[in-house]
């Protein structure tokens, strides 16, 4: 899916690229109006990484303020409704940058019961990639969830 992009100019846009570490770690899913979605390659938990179309931006403080206003317009719409398609008990939303400098937001829907509650997800226990018929079902799933997104 290839959403219009936002009003970035072609310059920013065309110099975009993802960081090999985030290619490495995730599935494509969708380009919104401003951040590609990546479906992050652990089945331990529903879990989406936006990352801003636009070049050289570490800190979400170098977007400009629509910029700014459409990359949480995105993370809250998108979080709002894996929280609710997953019945989690808690959607995680964070931008660290510690080890992957690109900015990129990740929203992880967390369960009282899972293996890292309450502890963050980062660095704890060892991610189990997605079997290929159950990375296929959470692409549909979320998909679905991303085209009734009002963005």
């Amino acid at each position: 899916m290839l959403a219009k992009p936002f009003g970035l100019g072609a310059l920013r846009l065309a110099t975009f690229e993802l960081d090999p570490r985030l290619e490495a770690d995730t599935l494509p899913l969708a380009d919104l109006p401003l951040s590609r979605a990546l479906l992050m390659n652990d089945a331990r938990y529903p879990w989406v990484v936006l990352v801003p179309r636009v070049a050289s931006v570490s800190e979400v403080f170098e977007l400009s303020q629509a910029e700014q206003a459409q990359l949480w317009r995105e993370a809250t719409q998108l979080g709002a409704a894996m929280k609710e398609a997953f019945q989690g008990d808690k959607l995680n939303i964070a931008t660290l940058g510690n080890v992957v400098s690109q900015l990129h937001i990740h929203l992880v829907v967390r369960y009282t019961d899972d293996a890292s509650w309450p502890a963050p997800v980062w660095g704890n226990g060892t991610p189990k990639p997605y079997e290929l018929a159950q990375q296929g079902e959470r692409r549909e799933q979320l998909l679905a969830h991303i085209e009734g997104l009002s963005l």
